[in-house]
């Protein structure tokens, strides 16, 4: 018995699709497309979009605000705390990083992301350095789920951000003055210098002009005769800018060492793990300093890695395997590069790789061997396929 049959079985079935045939010939078909589905969350949620710089804005001596407008006139809708994955080729090299869209999600003509050099970096280099007005690129669609749940965390607000972590904090702020949200926010913002702080006349004059939104700094290495809130941030710290802690959502962006650090120091204040949220920021500055990587094996040991289809390149242990991959030309699939989006999703046939605790990758993925390339680590010769 196929559908059909099966359906004309049903009480009223044919009464429907006769009054179906009359409603057809009054108003016409109004049938949707076979592809309109497909085309229309293509429009919503597309794999990439083509765009180019319309403008940079220097914010620091070390870091610049690039805006993308579309090349076709349309850039998606997006939730404040998003990001996009951006596609770079230099020299030979094809790669990519992710980065928060900085502006907030009804300013519709243009993504800003905001771009902080890293000493040791090599795209961001590339975007401070050669990036010129009217250059071309192509991006992901949104993505992430780093922004405000309104069934869960409320509209009382702590933000701690932490050096280029205060990107996702200006989208959503933006987004709450600008449409007169009924939010709370306190934002506490750690920096390594005073002569560095990102968006710091934007913050002052917001919290200034708008009771609800309260702003302050700390300075870890300040300079002689700096006024301002020094060292990290404490439990202390904390509850003297916030006050009482219950009922608060925190957010949580930038470097893992303010992760490891600022999380316990929450922690202190009886704040539930469920009323705090993580932004993923990338692999971390020195992977032999998660817990459980083997000291037997120096981050500058250098394996041999065969990708099925491809060819075997050299890997070294202390670099993840989806930059490996790219250094040898090979375009392997990513979009986060944090390790949280699962698209990088990679098979080992033979050999074993390193994968922080907090990748959360799925139980039947660790029982059949698959690991997130973009937080992967080698530590034998390897045999994977993508």
């Amino acid at each position: 018995m196929n559908i059909k049959e099966f359906l004309s079985n049903v009480e009223g079935f044919n009464e429907v699709i006769q009054e179906r045939e009359i409603l057809k010939q009054v108003y016409g078909d109004f049938t949707l497309p076979k592809d309109y589905v497909e085309n229309f969350v293509s429009l919503i949620h597309p794999k990439s979009i083509a765009v180019k710089v319309s403008e940079i804005i220097k914010e620091t001596s070390t870091t610049k605000t690039i805006r993308f407008s579309p090349k076709d006139g349309y850039l998606p809708p997006f939730r404040a705390g998003q990001y996009v994955s951006l596609k770079v080729k230099i020299g030979k090299i094809l790669t990519g990083r992710s980065f928060t869209i900085s502006s907030p999600p009804h300013m519709r003509g243009f993504y800003d992301i905001t771009v902080r050099r890293a000493e040791e970096g090599f795209v961001s280099h590339y975007l401070l350095d050669d990036v010129k007005i009217g250059d071309e690129f192509e991006i992901s669609g949104p993505a992430g789920s780093f922004y405000h749940e309104p069934l869960t965390d409320g509209n009382e607000l702590v933000f701690i951000g932490g050096g280029s972590g205060i990107t996702p904090f200006r989208s959503i702020i933006k987004e709450v003055i600008d449409r007169d949200k009924d939010f709370k926010i306190w934002l506490i913002y750690g920096n390594r210098t005073a002569d560095d702080i990102i968006f710091e006349d934007e913050f002052n004059g917001i919290a200034k002009n708008h009771l609800n939104i309260k702003y302050q700094v700390v300075v870890s290495e300040p300079p002689d005769g700096y006024s301002g809130k020094t060292g990290f941030i404490t439990a202390d710290v904390i509850k003297e800018v916030v006050g009482d802690v219950k009922g608060k959502t925190f957010y949580l962006c930038g470097p893992d060492l303010m992760y490891s650090f600022v999380v316990p120091e929450i922690e202190k204040l009886k704040v539930p793990r469920r009323r705090i949220k993580k932004e993923a920021y990338g692999p971390p500055a020195d992977i032999t300093k998660e817990p459980g990587w083997p000291k037997d094996i120096s981050p500058d040991t250098t394996f041999k890695i065969t990708v099925r289809g491809e060819k075997t390149i050299d890997a070294k242990a202390g670099e993840p395997i989806l930059n490996s991959l790219e250094r040898a030309s090979i375009a392997a699939p990513y979009v986060c590069r944090s390790g949280d989006c699962s698209y990088c999703r990679t098979k080992i046939h033979s050999g074993k790789a390193f994968m922080p605790d907090r990748v959360p990758i799925r139980e039947s993925d660790r029982w059949y061997d698959y690991i997130h390339s973009c937080m992967a680590y080698p530590l034998s010769d390897m045999e994977i396929s993508y």
